[in-house]
């Protein structure tokens, strides 16, 4: 003969269980910084960078030349790379 024993409480069941999951769930997936935050951090970072640091700064034919050497040597073990090493080079 066999038991059936139940070990749900009325104050703790599936669905009050599956609502505080739910509810956990949204509230990490719906989560953000609050406005205050965001704006402190942008003025921070406006105001620690520079015109000097944003400046590009046109590669030489050096870097080129390195890029090409690379690629040269891994033309045996890695064609894609060595294809991609020269790509990046021609692009200057």
């Amino acid at each position: 003969m066999s038991t059936f024993t139940n070990t749900y409480s009325n104050d703790d069941n599936y669905f009050s269980n599956l609502g505080r999951a739910t509810r956990a769930f949204l509230g990490a997936l719906l989560a953000s910084k609050p406005y205050s935050e965001l704006a402190q951090k942008e003025v921070i970072a406006t105001a620690t960078s520079s015109a000097d640091d944003e400046r590009y700064v046109r590669p030489s034919k050096r870097d080129f030349a390195l890029l090409n050497s690379e690629a040269n040597r891994y033309e045996k073990l890695m064609p894609n790379l060595a294809a991609e090493l020269r790509f990046l080079a021609s692009r200057g």
